[in-house]
């Protein structure tokens, strides 16, 4: 996009900044916020933030990568580090930010439509957007980018070869949405549905509807739905409105009929009945895509001239899926939408997967940018080259009349068609492919063919929910912290290296496994961070060494042996973390041991100790916190007298997930998060963590029972009056323990919980669907935010970790960021 370039000067008064230059003649395109997704670096300014980790931190790196321009709220900075750049210097760098977005968007006269609610709002922007495209040339929010920092960043993408935008804007407390509000300055309001998320923000409902209202009070016209607004008295009279709803809206609705094709719509509007088919039949979709039509009509639009557009709308997939894909590959299926702004995610988010040496990108042509083509796929070509993706195959006419602008062995088809005729030409097999697509493409079928086929049972791994889940324990720390996060077990029973890239992208400091053969597999899939091996079998020990694992040492025998073998690979100082039991009685030396092992350990020279931990065997119980406050103090004597008899810093770790919770006594120099990570720490509110995992399947079959008839194995299922079964596709061979037969377990279908009946077979079980309407191929859900794993691991009589890690490997895992 034709993108304003800032001089010195203009961002100096943007931001009430004091300036420190060296490079007067520079400017500025491109707002960098994140070290580790830096593009367009000759042009880019780097915001030091400081909302999970101090962004100071890392100017080096960022100065490394070519960036000299930065705004920072530091002034005992060394500036004289980087004597070839430019310093803005701010009392808040995100203030800045929010600054110098308001200051951009004020450039542009072109009408604004600001969206809020509690739900529906990404989908409500994504809808207009696709309805209004052919019309008008939108620039909009990417993805859900609604936060303080995501709005910021999508005002700045606003240019003059727009002539609307359309920009989201989320709350969670009091006090935000004012800051949104002079960013955006919209001059169209739309309100979605108000519900209850985020209510935990705000004393009262009352309270979050001012709160979001607060965006709109200067907007020349706000539409509404009545039943949002019913009993808030305190909507600006002089504000022009648009309500919809039941009577006396300005769209009154008054007839809604399903159809094979979803749902019709009939309503009352200037004293005219007017209709409009959708294609949804849920209650959610219905309200978003009325909001959309009272949209269109509030701004001037034929019902008639837009209605094929509307019975067009499909789902709005707003999250990337990390799939196993054919031929060893890892398939990021994004094939819904193609626009620069989701582009650079997704491609951030192939740049990230390391396990394999080749990227490939599989793109459509970009429909409806409002950029003259020229320019569009110049940029384009700059942003692949600088997101180092190895492999690019173009699909459409306009990509393949722009082939010279990319490398010369790029390949392009004229059309999805083409390219599926000449799939077989191709080779995919071990490399990262990221597949993104405009809707009309139809990219749903290339992925059919690179995806690897799945059991219908699947475990959704929601990477941003896992990201939550870990700032919120980094946020719990100590500074200067350091945090080894445990990995064993398949991750909890979420994966391997799909979970250590993430964290790896996060910079935690150390992972953990159990054996040997788990660090070897990460390593295999280009995992760099420092791994301990807390379970190392003797006859493993060579392999450690080789792949460069560190291994715990608890015992005299594992000691002699880790210490022969590496004398024998002539390693020196090779690092090992010592385990010392304080009371768990597992693994580990004793304080009887520890004169001997301080004798071995100082006649070494072939070892290193890099850490000394142990382990609290009831950090979450009130019950045995003497017993803890014991474990606590044994570990300071034992570690301290370890540390004196070495001559080099050692690092000591004894919380776990709930140490970190309830124990800030026990932060030493780490900390070991386990399954907190994946939300489930029974020391915490439900509401402090998000959700990661969701276990989904589908009914096979809907049978209807006649009384006295009975149900699977040994007849242990019975419908003394008769009624209606779903079975499904899971059973104990995925994990399903056959403890949750006979009624224990229940699951989610169509948003109704239903029991199960009978005994858990070996790939499928039973569901009592009686009272509710069930058809052969709905989804249903095992466990997520409703159905917890709390729960199951309660009816089963044993603890969520065992659930977790029971779950199957034939279940196939999908990883999604949204």
């Amino acid at each position: 996009m034709n993108h304003l370039l800032y001089s010195v000067k203009e961002l100096q008064e943007a931001m009430q900044a004091q300036v420190y230059c060296n490079r007067p003649q520079a400017t500025i395109r491109t707002l960098l916020t994140d070290s580790r997704k830096l593009t367009d670096s000759a042009y880019g300014l780097f915001f030091a933030l400081k909302q999970r980790r101090d962004g100071h931190d890392f100017i080096s790196e960022v100065y490394q990568s070519g960036v000299r321009s930065f705004v920072i709220s530091d002034p005992e900075l060394d500036r004289s580090a980087y004597p070839e750049a430019n310093f803005y210097l701010v009392n808040n760098t995100l203030a800045a930010l929010q600054q110098l977005a308001a200051h951009h968007r004020q450039k542009f006269t072109y009408p604004v439509i600001g969206i809020t609610g509690s739900n529906g709002k990404t989908i409500v922007k994504e809808w207009l957007f696709e309805i209004l495209s052919p019309s008008y040339k939108i620039i909009r929010s990417p993805k859900s980018y609604n936060s303080q920092l995501g709005v910021a960043l999508s005002l700045w993408e606003m240019t003059d070869e727009h002539n609307l935008a359309i920009i989201e804007a989320g709350i969670s407390q009091r006090g935000e949405m004012e800051v949104l509000a002079q960013m955006i300055r919209p001059t169209i309001g739309v309100l979605t549905h108000i519900g209850m998320a985020h209510d935990e923000g705000f004393i009262s409902k009352e309270e979050k509807i001012a709160e979001k209202l607060k965006l709109f009070s200067g907007v020349e016209l706000l539409i509404y739905p009545q039943e949002s607004l019913l009993d808030y008295p305190h909507v600006p009279k002089s504000m022009s409105s648009f309500s919809w709803g039941a009577t006396g809206s300005d769209l009154q609705i008054t007839d809604k009929q399903f159809n094979s094709k979803g749902t019709q719509l009939t309503a009352r509007y200037k004293n005219q009945e007017l209709s409009i088919q959708i294609p949804f039949k849920d209650e959610a979709s219905i309200s978003n895509a009325i909001t959309c039509w009272a949209t269109l009509l509030a701004l001037g639009n034929e019902t008639a001239a837009l209605s094929s557009r509307v019975a067009q709308l499909q789902p709005v997939q707003m999250r990337l899926e990390l799939k196993k894909g054919i031929n060893d590959c890892s398939i990021i299926d994004d094939s819904y939408s193609c626009d620069l702004s989701s582009l650079n995610i997704a491609l951030d988010f192939l740049k990230q997967q390391n396990q394999h040496d080749q990227r490939t990108l599989i793109l459509s042509d970009i429909p409806e940018s409002g950029t003259a083509p020229d320019k569009l796929y110049q940029q384009l070509a700059r942003l692949i080259a600088q997101k180092e993706v190895q492999r690019f195959i173009g699909i459409g006419p306009e990509l393949s009349q722009h082939s010279a602008l990319f490398p010369a062995d790029a390949r392009f088809y004229p059309s999805t068609q083409d390219f599926l005729t000449h799939f077989s030409e191709l080779t995919f097999e071990e490399e990262a492919i990221l597949i993104k697509g405009a809707r009309n493409f139809e990219f749903e079928h290339i992925s059919k063919l690179l995806v690897q086929k799945v059991h219908e049972t699947v475990l959704e791994i929601n990477l941003n929910a896992l990201e939550h889940n870990l700032n919120y324990y980094k946020s719990q720390l100590q500074p200067g912290m350091g945090i080894m996060v445990m990995v064993k077990a398949f991750a909890y029973g979420s994966g391997s290296f799909e979970i250590a890239n993430l964290l790896q992208f996060n910079r935690v400091d150390y992972l953990a496994v159990a054996y040997a053969d788990e660090g070897i597999a990460l390593r295999q899939a280009g995992i760099t961070l420092p791994i301990m091996v807390m379970s190392p079998d003797s006859m493993a020990i060579d392999a450690i060494i080789a792949h460069q694992l560190e291994p715990e040492i608890y015992s005299f025998r594992i000691l002699k042996a880790v210490e022969s073998a590496v004398k024998r690979h002539r390693k020196e100082n090779y690092p090992v973390h010592i385990k010392l039991d304080t009371g768990m009685k597992r693994l580990g030396f004793t304080s009887d041991d520890l004169p001997e092992l301080l004798e071995e350990l100082s006649k070494s020279s072939s070892l290193k100790v890099m850490s000394v931990f142990s382990h609290l065997s009831s950090a979450e119980d009130p019950n045995e916190d003497e017993f803890t406050s014991a474990q606590i103090n044994l570990f300071k004597n034992l570690s301290e007298q370890l540390q004196q008899n070495l001559n080099y810093p050692i690092k000591r770790h004894l919380a776990n997930t709930s140490g970190i919770s309830r124990w800030p006594d026990a932060q030493f120099d780490l900390v070991r998060l386990g399954i907190g990570l994946y939300g489930i720490d029974k020391t915490l509110d439900e509401s402090v963590l998000r959700t990661v995992t969701t276990l989904k399947t589908s009914v096979s079959q809907v049978k209807h029972i006649k009384p006295g008839e009975t149900i699977g194995y040994n007849r242990k299922g019975v419908l003394p009056k008769g009624g209606k079964i779903a079975t499904v596709k899971i059973g104990y061979a995925d994990g399903y323990s056959r403890d949750l037969g006979l009624g224990n377990g229940k699951m989610l279908i169509n948003g109704h919980l239903v029991p199960t009946i009978g005994s858990i077979c070996m790939d499928m079980c039973m569901l009592d669907v009686s009272e509710i309407e069930v058809n052969e191929g709905d989804e249903v859900i095992v466990f997520n935010e409703q159905i917890r794993v709390e729960t199951l691991a309660k009816a089963m009589n044993t603890i969520p970790y065992e659930v977790l890690t029971g779950i199957s490997q034939r279940v196939k895992r999908i990883y999604y960021y949204e």
